[in-house]
């Protein structure tokens, strides 16, 4: 697994330090759950606590992180409610960029996302088929061309990721995370409409489903 708790190798900023912490959350370094320690983190990113201090701020603003008073600062740990209303938010937003792609040149589009599908099929591994379709997704969000769009999109990133890499393990087989994608960036390229819709929200309540059933009971 990569470390991204390291050393931080330019000036110490907040900005850094929150990107780092970031990425540690949305590839399992931090897991959901783990309490952050001030003293040991300042230790590994090589800064002092002022700078990770505003750094865990601006993740606690974000939603990645949760203080509570006289315990600390967690990781936060998506519940149910949680988990739907992130998908539903990236269903509006990637609906919304679907539509404005088929407005415009929807087969390059489409190939470019069929591209995507192929990073996918030849995958190793499951970690790697995990960020293929997490590519996809960004892809699909950047080809309509909307910088406020992406911006949007970017706010659900690290949630996305860290939903997708636990869903790594509930498909049946590789093909079938493949099929999906392969279906939805044909329906774009062939500029179906209705199709593309269709299958956006069918794939986003599956998400949903696969992981919620992984959640503990009680």
């Amino acid at each position: 697994m990569t470390d991204f708790i390291t050393p931080v190798e330019q000036e110490s900023t907040p900005s850094i330090v929150a990107e780092k912490l970031r990425q540690a959350i949305a590839y399992g370094e931090l897991v959901p759950g783990t309490q952050l320690g001030e003293a040991e983190l300042a230790r590994r990113f090589g800064v002092s606590r002022g700078p990770l201090r505003e750094g865990m701020q601006r993740l606690t603003q974000e939603g990645l992180l949760i203080a509570i008073r006289n315990r600390g600062v967690f990781v936060n740990t998506m519940d149910v409610g949680e988990i739907r209303d992130m998908y539903l938010a990236r269903e509006a937003i990637e609906r919304t960029a679907s539509r404005q792609i088929l407005q415009g040149d929807h087969v390059s589009a489409g190939d470019a996302l069929l591209a995507v599908v192929d990073e996918m099929a030849a995958a190793e591994d499951l970690d790697e088929a995990s960020e293929a379709d997490m590519h996809f997704h960004e892809v699909l969000v950047e080809l309509a061309g909307s910088p406020r769009l992406s911006r949007l999109h970017q706010t659900f990133l690290v949630e996305t990721r860290m939903c997708v890499h636990a869903l790594a393990d509930t498909y049946d087989a590789p093909a079938d995370r493949v099929s999906e994608h392969q279906t939805l960036a044909g329906a774009i390229r062939s500029g179906d409409v209705a199709l593309t819709d269709k299958l956006i929200l069918a794939h986003m309540e599956d998400a949903v489903e696969r992981l919620i059933a992984r959640l503990p009971v009680g």
